[in-house]
Parts: C-alpha cells; structure tokens; sequence
C-alpha cells in the first residue's frame, strides 16, 4: 500500500490508516460540525490529535468559546495558526480592515493573508492533513477525492474521510455521540467562517450560501 492509497472503509477506518501510515499528521479544524466528528473519531482511536485552527483575527466571539469547551472535553494538542504581522500590517494598511467588502480580488487577498498562506506555512512541517470537507458542499467539492497528493502543500498527503458524508450524516453522529455544536448553527448559520464574512442562511439555500 502505497502513501496515496487508502483502504475502501468507513471513516474511522480512513482515520485509523492515516494515523498508522504518517508520522507527522495534522488534523484542521475550523470546529464547525464535521470537525468535532473528526476530532470524536480520532480520540475514540486513542489518538490526541494535533489539532490546527485559524485564528484570522475576524473570528465569531462564540468560536473562542466553543474551541475552549472542546478543548475541555478532548485531549486535543491545539495550535492555533495566526496571519503574519507583516502581512497584515502591509494589506490592512494598503486597503483597510473591510477591504473584502469592495471587490473579489481584495476578498481573496485578505482570505490569502488571514487564512491561506498560515496554513501553507504550518503544513510544511507535516507528511499529512486531515480536513473535513465534503462533497456535497459545493459542486466545487463534487469530485473530491478521500485520499490525494496535495499539490498546494508540497504534495503532502491531503486526506478527507468525510468525503462521501451527507449533512446529515454528520449532525446525526453528532447527536448519536451526545455532541453539542457550535452555538451559531441554533441561529441560523449552516456554515461558519470569519465573523464579517459570514450570515444565517435562508431555507433552501445553499449550504454555504451564508459565506462570501
């Protein structure tokens, strides 16, 4: 078996040739519900996974919370990834602190500073990552597979064992597992990112409808 196969199994299956395959895994998490599903698992294999988050500075006040009561129930190693203070001092001094609200380009730069290049930079220290995307998110997503190279990331291993997961899939392990979620989701959220970026959804809108 080679580092881009993985065995056709369940999602604990998944997680548990990660973790015996890589040495240096990190599982990210922006402790939305498929993360909690991730971090459940990978504890009920006896792992303490080490957990990477973003903190884009932007965050909900109720994410801060929620992470420390995950906290307080796994034995998670938590690294909280933070932007560059050059990066940010140059972007947020170029074009303001809203500057996602006036063009695409300025949207992605901030995403870039904030959340894409912290991650870029943590994953080089590791062989594998663990996210919990899914298909049916997006049809962005449609095609993801459960185990690749990633090309972005130095061609690490990039490994998504809720791929194939519906909705709800994940909310019903959820409440199979006695799982609380994040607090925003009971107020209409059904995806959540930065604070200013980020709203309730409407019914019959696209899951992650609510995000720039």
């Amino acid at each position: 078996m080679t580092s881009r196969e993985a065995p056709d199994g369940s999602a604990e299956e998944i997680l548990a040739w990660t973790y015996k395959r890589f040495r240096r895994v990190a599982l990210v998490a922006s402790f939305q519900a498929e993360s909690l599903v991730l971090i459940d698992l990978a504890c009920s294999l006896g792992v303490n996974p080490e957990v990477l988050t973003l903190d884009t500075g932007r965050l909900h006040e109720e994410t801060h919370e929620y992470i420390e009561a995950v906290r307080a129930r796994y034995p998670i190693r938590l690294r909280i990834l933070a932007p560059d203070a050059e990066e940010l001092e140059a972007m947020t001094g170029a074009h303001g602190s809203m500057q996602f609200r006036r063009s695409l380009a300025l949207r992605n730069e901030c995403c870039a500073v904030r959340k894409v290049n912290p991650l870029a930079r943590a994953l080089e220290e590791y062989d594998a990552w663990i996210t919990g995307l899914r298909r049916e998110q997006t049809p962005t997503r449609a095609g993801t597979p459960v185990v690749a190279a990633d090309r972005g990331h130095g061609d690490i291993t990039k490994v998504v064992p809720l791929a194939g997961w519906t909705r709800e899939e994940v909310w019903a392990y959820l409440e199979s597992h006695g799982i609380s979620p994040h607090p925003l989701y009971a107020r209409g959220y059904t995806s959540i990112g930065c604070a200013p970026c980020t709203r309730a959804t409407q019914p019959g809108e696209q899951e992650r409808a609510g995000r720039w």
